[in-house]
């Protein structure tokens, strides 16, 4: 339960300084790539609480979100490169 705790504290600070790249981000590919790790960190956590609730329809949802982050960086990457 305190390592649950304390896994959590740290990915709440993760997340706060990746949200800030994201909305300060000098560039654009900057504010994708945090983008794409808050989502990375959002299917982590996910994970996790599956793991600790013992209910597994949080996993689904967390692969829905992984599929759904996956999509949207390839989107915007194409984007960016002016190929779409």
């Amino acid at each position: 339960m305190i390592g649950f705790v304390i896994v959590s504290i740290l990915y709440i600070i993760l997340a706060i300084a990746l949200l800030y790249r994201v909305f300060k981000g000098p560039h654009a590919v900057d504010r994708v790539v945090a983008g794409d790790s808050v989502d990375i960190l959002t299917v982590v956590a996910l994970v996790l609480f599956s793991v600790y609730s013992g209910r597994g329809i949080y996993l689904d949802i967390a692969l829905s979100i992984a599929i759904l982050g996956i999509i949207g960086t390839l989107l915007i990457s194409k984007y960016l490169e002016g190929k779409l």
